[in-house]
């Protein structure tokens, strides 16, 4: 997994895996979520690779838009 940046410093999320159609991302409690297309839906997919390429804004996505569309929970 590639370390989340977190421009502001205010971020619950440590790091992110992306591939062609999900996203997995490790929250600072050390719990990882799978988001997939499937799951979350291409558009918010994209954005959320958008978002956690930048880092930022990933955190106030997932809450607002994608919190329970997780394929799974890895750990």
């Amino acid at each position: 997994m590639e370390q989340y940046r977190n421009v502001d410093g205010d971020s619950g999320i440590a790091a992110f895996e992306t591939g062609p159609d999900y996203i997995r991302v490790q929250f600072s409690d050390a719990s990882v979520y799978l988001y997939t297309y499937g799951s979350a839906g291409s558009h918010s997919i994209e954005e959320m690779k958008r978002l956690a390429v930048g880092g930022d804004g990933l955190n106030a996505y997932i809450n607002k838009y994608a919190r329970k569309k997780y394929a799974k929970k890895e750990r």
